[in-house]
């Protein structure tokens, strides 16, 4: 396979990152980057840009995707595969993670915490646009649950 042309040093890269807004989730953000790229590459069996009779499928755009993490909200761009699709392992490994958080805004509607207030304790941990109605919804199920019980 061909190298990977980027002759980006890291010290650069950091002294990139210190520029931006919040550093820590500019670094995520370029990590989860190249671990896509690696991910792709492997499983499509080429290098993006390159020709290989190994390849078993080829590289068809990106889709943008957001992904909220502790860190804050990332706005990914996703490679596209024609054959087989792909999903990056952290985004499927996050699920375990995503159902704690869900968890934990079920425990606080249970104890009597506006949904308002949910809203602004998804802020702090970082979790961009967690509407009250987006609360509400996420709490139905437990209504609907408990009536169940009754």
């Amino acid at each position: 396979m061909a190298q990977n042309k980027d002759n980006t040093s890291m010290e650069d890269l950091l002294w990139q990152c210190m520029g931006m807004e919040d550093p820590m989730l500019a670094m995520l953000d370029w990590l989860c980057s190249q671990l896509m790229e690696i991910e792709v590459s492997a499983q499509i069996g080429a290098q993006k840009h390159t020709q290989s009779k190994e390849r078993q499928s080829s590289r068809s755009g990106y889709r943008p995707r957001r992904l909220d993490t502790r860190a804050g909200t990332l706005y990914l761009l996703v490679p596209k595969v024609r054959k087989g699709g792909y999903i990056p392992f952290f985004v499927t490994e996050r699920k375990r993670s995503e159902a704690a958080l869900i968890q934990v805004i079920q425990e606080a509607y249970i104890n009597g915490v506006s949904t308002r207030k949910i809203e602004k304790l998804a802020q702090a941990l970082g979790i961009e646009n967690m509407s009250r109605s987006q609360v509400s919804a996420l709490n139905k199920s437990l209504n609907e649950h408990s009536r169940s019980f009754s």
